[in-house]
Formats: structure tokens, C-alpha cells, sequence
């Protein structure tokens, strides 16, 4: 059929195409890893390696080998899935594709919420402690300006995120790397081995090791959230899968140096008493000056957290909305700041909601629960999509084969059900509950999409 003749006439002005406002990439490999270093490198290893040596001692640093050894199988699958889907809403979107389910895909991304709110509340709370030390401010109050704030950066752009991300973290490295310097003249001084217990049977040992592994992998969430800015990364097949390896490189090796450089400086008994055990070790070297400037120290690296969480789950609304999983309200972008202020203004409002969230220890053995969920289900649809779409494009594959299936994936398929049994049993069941919540709420959000 041929066209209208009016088409063709002079003064025939088609009219303008109306772009749906969208994500702008703005991310560069740097950013993103530094990004992925700042959420890495926040509240958990600040406030939890006390925690810690309360339950492996002197063999605290094993911990953290054995949570980064179970990461790196996990980020490895996110390596070659962010390859293939490089989306927001990441977790989400794998599990969709590899199980071809709109619930078990809300369901992961429900789960994701759950964690990353609650995670929000405990870091903010966490913030709000050092302040009122320092301070004298209420704590709940704190706690809410703090998300305010950081929201309101949030909202502005996530380049303005990115930025103000670089400077809170190369702060919370700096105080880092200045315990490692200070535990240098003390290294080997202790028994780098010892357990809580005299005489603790070698298995007893190993279980109290993997229990800590268990808690401190609260301190390594946070590689993950980089495949969540995929949309806003600068040519992300390339760039996401080397951000997270690389920030999961540099956050280890700090890690078991820094719980080397604690239990050389302070007995594990006392570090396992302090709600501040990295100010106390600074402390116990150069007096209480020192102890205050690691509190600020703790400030940045708390805000930091606090900052790329709020991102990574108002970007994680942005893509489940957009897929069509909750109401399309959410997905809506500001017109010109660029970002999904909708997502945000929520994102906001329920981790102010949960403020007054128990202790940390509590708070990470939930958190952590619904982390070990979500990589069981990632590994499995990595290898899932490997038997499925075999010939789809990877620009990251994971080395190692049996058959088809990825052994990587696989170890981290056995690993998280592993780490899930190290789970305190209340938080456990607490977490399985929160899931569980999400059935119903698939139901009744799709009904009103």
C-alpha cells in the first residue's frame, strides 16, 4: 500500500517523538568499583569484627577468608550474568530468565528488598551512634536526618552519588589501611590461631570459624549491587564483571589485614566487649585523640553504606517496575535530574520506618540469611541458563566446566545452603517468615500494576 500523499507534501512537519525519560550512563569502570568498594567497605567490618573475635578469636582472619572464598563463587556468577543482562533490578532478572517465572522473579527481588531495608536502618542507626557519641544527638532523629540527606544526594543523580561515594570511601580505606599500618609493629605477637576456648577440639574450632564467617559476611554484601547500576554504567558488559572482581579483591585483602592488625593490638576478649572496636584499637596506640578521629572515620564509611544501599534499592524498584512486577508509578524518572524519584522517595521512607531495627548482630545474621537465599538462587540460574541458552552471548564466562554445568556456580550453590546453616536459628526463621510474605504480596501488587 503506498503512503498518504499528505506525507509527502512540503509543509508536512511530522510530529516529534516523545522519549521516555531514561537512566543516563554516567558510570565509569572506577566509579563502579569504588562504588562496589564503598557499600563493601562500610558498617560491617567497623562495627562487626568485635562481634567477630567474640566467636572465632584470634582466628578471626580465617573468617574472612572463608566468607570472601564463598563470595568470590557467588560474584563470579554475577560476573557472567551482568555479561549477559545488563539491567537494573540484576537479581531479579536472572532468575526471571532462568525460570522463565514472573513470581520467582519478584520473589528474589522481594528478598533483595527485605535485606537491603533493613540493612539501610541498622547502618543508619549505626551512624547515628558514633554521632551521638561525638555529639550528644538523639539517636532515632540522627538515624532519619542521616537517610534524609543521603536520599536527597541520591536524588540529584547518581553521578552526584558516585561523586560524594569517592571521597566517603576513600576515607573509610584510608582508616582502614592506617589500623593495618598500626598493627604492623605488632604482627606476630599472638597466637594467630587461637580460639575463644583453651584446648577447643579442631572441629569445634573449624565450627566457630564458620559460624563468624556466617556474621561477617555481612561485611562483605555489596559486590552484588554493582551489577544493580548496569543501566547507568558505561559500556556495563565489560565494565560491571571486572568492577565487582576487582572490588572483591581489594575489600579482601584489607579485610584479613585488618583482623590480623586488631588481635595484635587488643586481646580478642576485650575487642569482643566494644561497640567501636576499631576506634578502640586506635585508641590503645596513640590515646583517645586517636579513638575520636576513627570516629569520624566511622562516620564517612557508615554514610557511604548507607548512600549506595539507598542507590542499589531505589534502582532495584526502578527495574522491577519497569518490568511490569509492581506498580508502574515506580518506574517513573525525573525529568531533569534523571533518576527514579518515585523509587527513591520509598526507598527512603520504609528504611526510616525501620529505624528502631534490633541489635547489629541480630540485624546481620537476618540480612545475611536473605543474602545466602539470594546467591543460591543466582548460582542456580547461572547454571540454569548455561543448560538453557547455551549459545547466548557471555561476554564474561566463568572458567571450568562438568559438562555444561559451571562448577563455580555449583560450589556456590553448595556454599550458600552451607553458610545458611551457620545461621542463628531465630534469624533464620525471622528471615524465611519475610520471604514467605513475599507470595501474598506478589499476588495482591500485580492485581494493582
Amino acid at each position: 500500500m503506498g503512503r498518504c500523499c499528505c506525507l509527502r507534501h512540503p509543509l508536512y512537519q511530522p510530529e516529534p517523538k516523545i522519549l521516555k525519560p531514561h537512566l543516563e550512563r554516567s558510570i565509569s569502570l572506577t566509579e563502579a568499583t569504588v562504588y562496589g568498594l564503598g557499600i563493601i567497605l562500610g558498617a560491617g567490618i567497623y562495627a562487626l569484627i568485635g562481634e567477630a573475635t567474640g566467636i572465632a578469636g584470634n582466628s578471626v582472619w580465617i573468617s574472612f577468608i572463608l566468607a570472601a572464598t564463598v563470595a568470590s563463587f557467588t560474584a563470579l556468577s554475577y560476573c557472567e550474568l551482568s555479561s549477559m543482562f545488563p539491567r537494573s533490578a540484576a537479581e531479579y532478572t536472572y532468575v526471571k530468565h532462568a525460570f522463565n517465572s514472573n513470581l520467582f522473579g519478584f520473589l528474589i527481588g522481594w528478598i533483595s528488598l527485605f535485606v537491603a531495608m533493613i540493612s539501610i536502618s541498622a547502618v543508619a542507626l549505626g551512624f547515628a551512634g558514633y554521632f551521638q557519641a561525638l555529639f550528644g544527638t538523639p539517636l532515632v532523629l540522627t538515624a532519619i536526618s542521616a537517610i534524609a540527606l543521603l536520599s536527597s544526594v541520591n536524588f540529584l543523580g547518581v553521578k552526584e552519588s558516585a561523586r560524594l561515594n569517592v571521597v566517603l570511601t576513600v576515607v573509610a580505606v584510608g582508616g582502614l589501611v592506617l589500623i593495618i599500618l598500626m598493627g604492623l609493629p605488632f604482627f606476630g605477637t599472638v597466637d594467630y590461631f587461637a580460639s575463644v576456648e583453651p584446648g577447643l577440639p579442631p572441629a569445634s574450632m573449624l565450627n566457630n570459624v564458620a559460624i563468624a564467617a556466617a556474621l561477617i559476611f555481612f561485611a562483605y554484601i555489596g559486590f552484588e549491587d554493582i551489577a544493580n547500576i548496569s543501566e547507568e554504567t558505561i559500556n556495563a558488559k565489560h565494565a560491571v564483571p571486572k568492577a565487582i572482581l576487582i572490588a572483591l579483591v581489594i575489600s579482601t585483602v584489607l579485610y584479613v589485614l585488618v583482623a590480623i592488625s586488631v588481635v595484635s593490638i587488643v586481646p580478642w576478649n576485650q575487642l569482643a566487649e566494644s561497640s567501636a572496636p576499631i576506634s578502640l584499637v586506635a585508641g590503645t596506640v596513640f590515646g583517645p585523640a586517636a579513638a575520636t578521629i576513627f570516629s569520624f572515620i566511622a562516620l564517612f564509611a557508615t554514610a557511604s553504606t548507607i548512600l549506595i544501599i539507598l542507590v542499589a534499592v531505589s534502582r532495584l524498584l526502578y527495574g522491577m517496575s519497569s518490568d511490569h512486577s509492581l506498580p508502574s508509578i515506580i518506574s517513573r524518572i525525573h525529568g531533569r535530574d534523571k533518576t527514579p524519584f518515585v523509587a527513591i522517595v520509598i526507598t527512603s521512607t520504609i528504611a526510616m520506618l525501620f529505624v528502631l531495627s534490633g541489635n547489629l548482630k541480630q540485624v546481620a545474621f537476618i540480612t545475611n540469611f536473605g543474602i545466602f537465599a539470594l546467591f543460591f538462587m543466582v548460582n542456580l540460574s547461572a547454571i540454569i541458563l548455561r543448560l538453557t541458552k547455551p549459545n547466548q552471548k557471555r561476554v564474561f564466562r566463568m572458567p571450568g566446566n562438568i559438562g555444561k554445568i559451571p562448577v563455580i556456580s555449583l560450589f556456590g550453590v553448595i556454599a550458600s545452603v552451607f553458610m545458611i546453616s551457620r545461621i542463628d536459628l531465630n534469624a533464620a526463621i525471622f528471615g524465611a517468615v519475610a520471604i514467605l510474605l513475599g507470595i501474598p504480596a506478589y499476588y495482591i501488587l500485580t492485581r494493582i500494576r
